[in-house]
């Protein structure tokens, strides 16, 4: 059953607990640390892969954070959600096209995440994306913000908003594009041909994607590619001895203990 003081306890979150940014940013940030990305739930649905987008809170509250699961997209968005609006935050829906290797997007209802209205300003809310992405909320605006290391800007591109991100090293990349309108799970409700044969060619490649922030970045494990990012540098390694991946997999999906002090995105 959702808990607001449970799901608080479950972020290790101390502070207050009111409507202003700096309790969004601690928690935006405990739970990528918290709860972790996994994709395996949806290795079993086949081509529904959005059928629970209009999550019964209950339930995955139960599964996730008290049963300590992962999640994927809507469900960790979902709870998130909640959890902000009974802390009287003013929340709505996006929906993102991801970034795919070859440099394309895929459908535009791929992704589903979280905007914020707070002080006459929107921010961007995401603790549902595997990454590399951004830990703390981003403005919807023009300028540059900086996060551990990490620059990420947005930019307008064919009638969409693009996220981008640069680490210390290399050139701009997008994270995913969206148009800030505000959507409904319902939509969610009748896959469109475009999304359903998205689910098809993911569920043929059959790659497991987990992932768990840190204090300073993010591990995400792609199949046996394990991409690390740390303060703005990032590297990849094949973990090619399966005892290695066993740890690394299992790091990844256990609760990790509670930082000494709350970490902040202006470290460089």
């Amino acid at each position: 059953m959702f808990d607001v003081e449970a799901y608080l306890k479950a972020l290790d979150h101390r502070g207050p607990a009111d409507a202003s940014l700096e309790t969004l940013r601690r928690l935006h940030h405990a739970h990528l640390r918290t709860v972790p990305y996994d994709s395996e739930l949806n290795s079993t649905r086949g081509t529904d892969l959005w059928k629970g987008v209009d999550i019964d809170a209950d339930a995955v509250f139960d599964a996730v954070v008290l049963g300590g699961r992962g999640g994927v997209c809507y469900e960790l968005n979902g709870l998130f959600r909640r959890l902000l609006a009974e802390l009287g935050f003013e929340t709505g829906v996006y929906a993102a096209a991801i970034r795919q290797v070859d440099g394309s997007f895929g459908p535009d209802l791929e992704h589903i995440f979280t905007f914020v209205r707070l002080d006459d300003e929107v921010l961007l809310v995401d603790v549902g994306f595997v990454g590399p992405s951004y830990l703390e909320p981003l403005l919807l605006g023009t300028q540059e913000q900086r996060q551990f290391g990490t620059s990420f800007r947005i930019v307008g591109s064919e009638g969409y908003h693009v996220l981008q991100r640069r680490g210390r090293r290399g050139d701009w990349a997008a994270v995913y594009r969206f148009r800030p309108v505000p959507r409904d799970p319902a939509d969610w409700s009748a896959p469109s041909e475009e999304l359903t044969a998205f689910a098809r060619a993911l569920a043929g490649a059959g790659t497991l994607v987990r992932g768990r922030a840190t204090l300073s970045g993010q591990r995400i494990l792609i199949g046996k590619r394990l991409v690390t990012v740390d303060n703005g540098h990032e590297a990849m390694r094949v973990l090619t001895d399966p005892a290695e991946h066993a740890r690394v997999l299992g790091d990844i999906l256990r609760r990790p203990p509670a930082p000494a002090t709350a970490p902040t995105g202006d470290a460089r």
